[in-house]
């Protein structure tokens, strides 16, 4: 099998984040190479399965595709129009059913395209391959037959899934390890993460949370073992591409940790704070899409429009991580600096007096972006306005400032009692959110009939308390008490707490002071400071390796830009330089893609972080924030992005035995 040699990886060559390199290979290794010299037209045909095409659409658009040749996309299981003259693209996973399919195109007299280019999105069995190889008529017809190893979903720069959204169903549930579905989840997802180093050419250490329960005394659950059963799975699949893939490095390039959600089971819930988070967890999103009204031009009624909340959108790349306060004072800002200085504004509000020649040019010549920009601009007033509203209307500020103080310490029982009494009209999400975290800190106040006890006083159904009581299905065993995640035992002469204050950072917007745990053991790692028995390696570095191996955080530290000197906002503490990019000079567009395209070929080896049960916005945050901060670009793996509704229905459904996410709305 082929695979093209192009050094992308952090080890040599010209540094492209995750997210451009699996983009530049599925246009240029595969679309824009696959051309037949004899072929009259230069317009191709790509065909794609279920799950590629989900691949493509969220790594490329359509512009792209069509821009390297590509006019028609099929799918490989509808019934297509023969097309004899035109070459096509098959890109598809290595099944017996696509094959089977691929062969039935190009075989006989009467094929239904010129020639197949066929590139598969993991490794392809040697019974296909021979398969494929035995069909003498097909064979003359086949361009080209390559494993392209791309078959992981980018959601951000750096972010990924694997897509599989039953995951805490299909490997936490109760009596979850006796289905079939456990194995193919299992399975599925570590050839999904497999094939991100392979794509990227990258050859990891391979980093996971051990079971405590490894000794004769703990009886160990399949479930308490997943991270280890991954991680042994992707290693079998890495050795194989070192040993098969041209140019594959044979040394150590970077760092891959799995862990799973046990490791924190707060973030998933608590109220996070940023405009993206706010986005998702308050508004009723479809994806990244967000649809509103404007007036109608003709006075009708009003019309509908949809905006994509993505990186496309430079203000939304620049205000997703930032607090919603601190995003709705900068919206503002950019709004009045827009006005002063945008020709086309300052004419508009002009009185009645008649306008000059060259005004009117003036005005003309800045219209379209005048109007391209303002149409953003107001977006983005209405949508933080509307997120204000809803927490203003909620009393979201009391309840987070609750959150974050059980967090910490600095609240407790009490606390939480005169909330559930005093907030009778709390939503029930709300409430349940907030007994999830109580249960994090204090679980001995679940044992015995204590729990019903707090669901009577909070008025939550038994159906609710089910996300409560699931917990201890994706905390395992009950022994064990890692470094950065909740423990279900706790000494009771300590002050309970599930999170320290970060000592060294900076003061923040109020409700800024939470971090996933993810953080931590991410800096943990960087340093070398994980400790080796609950976080144990495949192939474990040797002592000058270890020494070496985060060098790249050694060209400097993490540069402070973007930090006013003057004084600050009364309303808000000192914000965080990561979460503060400036304004440019015209109001609108950021430079902060600039001030945050850091010198990649000063940055250390990537960081990868694969989290089974799936991830949440906080986490992927931090993602961004560390690799500022660390000098290394950290990228993040999960089976899933859930945002707290939707977790909360997974986590009801474990211990369901006949319902399954697929069957409720959510």
């Amino acid at each position: 099998m082929s695979f093209s040699d192009s050094d992308v990886s952090s080890h040599g060559g010209d540094y492209k984040n995750f997210r451009q390199i699996s983009r530049d290979r599925l246009l240029h290794e595969m679309l824009r190479s696959s051309k037949s010299e004899d072929s009259r037209s230069s317009w191709k045909v790509l065909i794609m399965d279920k799950v590629t095409v989900k691949v493509m659409s969220m790594s490329c658009k359509m512009a792209d595709i069509t821009d390297q040749g590509v006019s028609l996309v099929e799918d490989i299981f509808r019934r297509r129009q023969p097309l004899p003259s035109m070459d096509a693209i098959y890109f598809i996973q290595p099944t017996k059913e696509n094959v089977v399919m691929f062969l039935s195109d190009m075989s006989g007299r009467e094929p239904l395209y010129k020639k197949a280019y066929v590139y598969f999105s993991s490794t392809v069995s040697k019974d296909l391959l021979a398969r494929i190889k035995n069909d003498t008529s097909v064979l003359p017809r086949i361009g080209a037959l390559s494993e392209m190893n791309l078959e992981y979903f980018p959601i951000d720069t750096q972010g990924f899934i694997t897509d599989h959204e039953r995951a805490l169903e299909d490997l936490y549930g109760e009596n979850a390890e006796n289905s079939r579905r456990f194995d193919v989840c299992l399975h599925a997802m570590a050839t999904r993460i497999a094939t991100v180093f392979a794509s990227l050419k990258e050859f990891p250490f391979v980093r996971y949370r051990a079971s405590k329960g490894l000794d004769s005394s703990t009886v160990v659950s399949p479930r308490d073992l997943l991270p280890t059963k991954l991680a042994a799975a992707i290693w079998n699949s890495i050795t194989t591409y070192k040993a098969s893939i041209p140019n594959f490095p044979q040394t150590e390039t970077c760092e891959l940790l799995i862990l799973d959600r046990s490791i924190d089971q707060i973030a998933p819930v608590i109220h996070e704070w940023t405009y993206d988070s706010m986005c998702h967890d308050l508004l009723d999103l479809d994806g990244n899409k967000y649809v509103y009204e404007v007036p109608s031009k003709s006075g009708g009624k009003p019309e509908k429009k949809e905006a994509l909340l993505e990186d496309h959108d430079p203000i939304w790349l620049e205000l997703r991580h930032a607090h919603i306060a601190d995003a709705s004072e900068r919206l503002h800002e950019k709004m009045t600096n827009f006005v002063s200085k945008n020709k086309a504004a300052q004419l508009q509000q002009r009185d009645g007096s008649e306008l000059s020649t060259r005004d009117l040019q003036k005005m003309v010549q800045a219209l379209p972006q005048y109007n391209e920009q303002m149409e953003k601009l107001t977006l983005h007033v209405e949508i933080a306005g509307k997120i204000n509203r809803i927490i203003r209307d909620l009393a979201l500020r009391e309840l987070g400032q609750l959150e974050q103080d059980l967090v910490f310490g600095d609240a407790g029982t009490k606390e939480v009692i005169n909330f559930f009494r005093s907030k009778q009209d709390a939503s029930n999400e709300n409430k349940l959110r907030l007994m999830m975290i109580y249960a994090s800190v204090y679980p001995e106040k679940f044992e015995g009939d204590k729990a019903s006890k707090l669901m009577q006083l909070a008025k939550l159904s038994v159906e609710d308390m089910k996300a409560v009581k699931n917990m201890k299905l994706i905390e395992g065993s009950a022994n064990r008490k890692t470094s950065g995640g909740f423990s279900l035992k706790f000494d009771s002469k300590r002050k309970h707490a599930a999170r320290k204050d970060r000592t060294g950072e900076e003061e923040t917007w109020q409700l800024f002071r939470f971090y996933p745990m993810l953080e931590e053991l991410l800096e943990k790692l960087s340093k070398g400071e994980l400790p080796k028995d609950e976080y144990q390696c495949m192939n474990e570095p040797s002592p000058s390796q270890t020494s070496d191996q985060g060098n790249g955080s050694s060209h400097g530290r993490s540069t402070r830009t973007g930090q006013s000197s003057g004084p600050h906002s009364m309303r808000s503490r000192r914000t965080a330089t990561w979460a503060r990019p400036r304004l440019s000079d015209d109001g609108y567009s950021s430079d902060s893609s600039l001030r945050n395209a850091l010198d990649f070929k000063k940055m250390g080896q990537r960081i990868f972080v694969f989290i089974i049960g799936g991830a949440t916005r906080s986490e992927l945050r931090v993602c961004h924030k560390l690799t500022s901060k660390l000098r290394r670009e950290v990228v993040l793996g999960a089976t899933s992005i859930d945002d707290p509704p939707v977790y909360l229905t997974k986590l009801k459904l474990l211990s369901e035995t006949e319902l399954s996410i697929d069957s409720i709305r959510i």
